[in-house]
């Protein structure tokens, strides 16, 4: 008898488990639209990094030219050279102070004894991550620009002023401050998550091995997040030439080209404002694919250390 019960209760959760697959897969509809929409659909348009595109007669009556767009790349072109290595600078820092940061403060914000200082100390970090670029950069100019609070305490004690803002030698590092003060608390949440599923008997076990705070986050906490650490790494990879174009654009004016231009700001300034569609969109394609060839390779080279990266090895 129960043989012959068998079957129709696995074909009874079969269709249970195939109703709340069919519920999920309507809810998670919407979300799949909008990105297949705004994401995908819009890759189409790289077709004219190989046109000679004029918006006012359409991508299909554009006259095809080939790799000629990509010249600017390949032949050394001076503003685009400039926007390479000020945005390879800006990469380069971004990965040594920017990455790290929500790691270093996850950890400090663990090593809190008491919840509710935790709590209300993390939600004083997560706000500005809700503050959109021109706030930000509106605050910075408020305090560091030429009439700024700085400048007013510095006059007030006849030192002189400072605009930091307007200062292309203090460019790099002032965008760097703003990224890490806006961005580095909301970063923590997945840092804070990991680190609460750490076994505490992992470190009791350590204690009484008589590891000290630091030995005890080097050999049991960061192993514990190596993991995630390496996830995010390679995931930021895709991103690693895009260095943040809405908060440079704002404050582009300031210093001037020669400081501030990066890839995705000569993207907008050669395209949109200069015309330059194809050579612009040129730019942004071997950006894009110079992107996926990182976070492939990055990925590979994770599976060479024995981690499962963004996908597992097959």
């Amino acid at each position: 008898m129960s043989t012959l019960k068998d079957p129709v209760g696995r074909e009874g959760r079969q269709r249970r488990r195939g109703a709340r697959e069919l519920t999920l897969f309507w809810f998670a509809l919407p979300g799949a639209a909008v990105l297949l929409l705004f994401h995908y659909v819009p890759l189409l348009g790289n077709v004219i990094a190989f046109q000679d595109y004029q918006p006012f007669i359409g991508i299909t009556d554009s006259r095809w030219v080939g790799f000629d767009n990509f010249s600017v790349i390949f032949d050394g072109d001076q503003e685009f050279l400039r926007a390479l290595v000020n945005t390879l600078q800006l990469t380069l820092i971004q990965v040594v102070l920017v990455f790290p940061a929500p790691i270093a403060l996850a950890l400090l914000l663990n090593g809190l004894l008491s919840e509710r200082v935790k709590r209300v100390v993390q939600n004083i970090l997560y706000l500005p991550h809700f503050l959109s670029w021109v706030v930000v950069v509106a605050i910075f100019q408020q305090m560091l620009g030429n009439s700024g609070l700085l400048n007013v305490f510095l006059q007030a004690q006849d030192l002189g002023t400072w605009n930091i803002i307007g200062d292309p030698d203090t460019f790099k590092a002032l965008l760097t401050s703003q990224v890490i003060w806006k961005d580095t608390g909301w970063g923590t949440i997945l840092f804070l998550a990991a680190l609460a599923r750490v076994d505490s008997d992992l470190y009791e076990s350590a204690a009484v091995d008589g590891a000290s705070r630091w030995r005890q986050t080097w050999h049991v906490t960061l192993p514990s997040l190596r993991g995630l650490i390496v996830l995010l790494a390679i995931l930021r990879l895709g991103d690693a030439l895009s260095v943040g174009f809405e908060q440079i654009i704002l404050q582009q004016t300031a210093v001037g080209l020669e400081n501030s231009e990066v890839l995705d700001t000569y993207v907008y300034n050669n395209g949109l404002i200069a015309g330059q569609w194809g050579a612009s969109a040129a730019v942004g394609l071997v950006k894009g694919v110079v992107g996926v060839a990182l976070v492939l390779g990055a990925n590979k080279l994770a599976h060479l250390m024995g981690e499962e990266g963004i996908y597992q090895k097959r």
